[in-house]
């Protein structure tokens, strides 16, 4: 029987680089699992043992990788007791790491106006999608993420100039704006420099700022909550731009054994049951939402 996962998925013992507390319960973890890093893809997850005492694996979104160094870095929210377990974890202790499963995103390069859209702890996927794009200078991504916690960063002032950006719109995050890639944040919270409002909001003028040859080079990318998907993929639709979306569901094995993270795709053929974990995560968005 064909395994189109056999040889791309590895087990390692993966100590500790880094580990990091922001505001929100979020932390930034950087482990060294050289060959996840060598074969990750803008998408991936790892399914990670956050505690020697829990057998039960939590599946963690790659933000960025380093082949060349040999590391995987990792945002997360403790919003459970496997994820605040792996909170208490430090530097120099060991984690057993499988990945990198799942299928990435694909770029078009007919669609090089790549618009990003992450929310919550789906911004590391278009964390790691920026990476990417960033090697080649065919791409024109834009970055938009939106939090109602604190980022898990400082944000800073944007000195790059974005058509359609409320007066006042200004903050970004530093690690695009050091690869040159326009962002733009979005709250609810009264942030300063953010957009008061949905992620879609933003996107939306954005979308009505740009010249109609322009927005015909704009595919859409995007991870976060399942409300904020539905309305990304709505927003696409009414605009009939082409958007893949990245999901997010609990999972007990990751590797497609346990049929636990099954949800229903629109098929050539009809309906039919897709697991997330190696079917997915990332699905075109128009059959998932419509």
């Amino acid at each position: 029987m064909n395994k189109p996962h056999r040889d791309t998925i590895f087990l390692e013992q993966a100590p500790i680089i880094s580990h990091q507390a922001f505001q929100g319960d979020q932390y930034i973890m950087r482990v060294e699992a050289p060959k996840c890093a060598e074969k990750a893809q803008a998408g991936s997850f790892v399914h990670i043992q956050v505690s020697p005492e829990r057998s039960m694996r939590r599946p963690l979104s790659i933000m960025r990788t380093s082949p060349a160094e040999g590391w995987v870095e990792l945002l997360y929210k403790a919003v459970g007791e496997g994820t605040r377990l792996l909170s208490e974890r430090k530097p120099g202790e060991i984690l057993s790491v499988l990945g990198p499963i799942g299928n990435p995103f694909v770029f078009h390069e007919e669609r090089p106006r790549t618009l990003l859209i992450g929310g919550g702890v789906g911004i590391p996927p278009m964390v790691f999608c920026a990476s990417v794009l960033k090697e080649d200078r065919q791409w024109k991504p834009f970055v938009i993420m939106g939090s109602e916690v604190p980022f898990p960063f400082q944000t800073q002032p944007s000195q790059i100039m974005v058509p359609g950006m409320p007066d006042g719109v200004i903050a970004s995050m530093p690690l695009l704006e050091d690869w040159s890639i326009p962002s733009r944040l979005t709250s609810l919270q009264g942030y300063a420099g953010c957009h008061e409002g949905y992620v879609t909001d933003l996107a939306r003028q954005w979308l009505d700022a740009l010249p109609e040859e322009q927005r015909n080079e704009v595919e859409i990318m995007s991870c976060g909550p399942h409300p904020m998907l539905e309305a990304v993929a709505k927003l696409a639709a009414e605009y009939d731009i082409p958007c893949q979306v990245s999901l997010e569901e609990f999972m007990a094995c990751a590797v497609g054994g346990c049929a636990g993270c099954v949800v229903e795709v629109a098929t050539e053929d009809g309906p039919a049951m897709k697991r997330v974990c190696v079917d997915g995560p990332v699905f075109e968005a128009s059959s998932v939402f419509n």
